[in-house]
């Protein structure tokens, strides 16, 4: 249940930073929104130039051929402003202040005590908590780790991944198609 807790106020955080990343992106899908539509206007009207030059050569598929570009541009930037909100939510975890971090990963090792008695904390080689610290066994670094901490028994037969990375990957993927409509409806 304290696993829970923790991720319902990590979910939370990255709620909040999400609702300031809206703010910011916001603006840039309009921009971005603005030159697709350019785009899209744009080609309806070499579109429609060629359809008055020659009619009778035309015909639904090509139109429907334009159409599908069209969305296929929209939708590769919808891909790629999705893709930049994640990294920079992201990057605001992994660069909180230490006070911030501490506090986060002792709550991480406290609800992760409920599956593993004294876990050892594998952390990045940038976090620089003690055992005493973070409440846990043990501390060892591991590059491969940017920030969060993965959480192990003694024996390791159970491990609890807590990296930001991979909290933030589940929250968004469960969240992806609401996150989309607020950003682009």
């Amino acid at each position: 249940m304290a696993l829970d807790n923790v991720m319902k106020e990590i979910t939370a955080s990255a709620d909040r930073q999400a609702g300031e990343i809206d703010s910011q992106a916001e603006a840039e899908v309009r921009a971005i929104l603005a030159e697709a539509d350019a785009l899209i206007s744009d080609m309806k009207e070499k579109e429609d130039k060629k359809l008055k030059e020659a009619i009778e050569r035309l015909n639904r598929q090509e139109l429907s051929s334009a159409e599908l570009e069209s969305k296929k541009i929209v939708l590769s930037k919808k891909k790629e402003i999705l893709a930049k909100a994640f990294e920079k939510v992201l990057a605001d975890l992994e660069s909180a202040p230490r006070d911030v971090k501490l506090e986060q990963y002792k709550k991480m090792v406290k609800s992760a005590k409920t599956v593993i008695d004294k876990p050892k904390a594998v952390i990045s080689p940038k976090d620089d908590f003690t055992a005493k610290e973070l409440g846990a066994k043990s501390v060892e670094t591991d590059p491969r780790i940017r920030a969060g901490l993965i959480l192990q028994s003694e024996d390791g037969t159970v491990e609890v991944d807590m990296q930001y990375e991979t909290i933030l990957q589940t929250i968004w993927n469960r969240e992806i198609k609401a996150l989309s409509d607020i950003l682009f409806e």
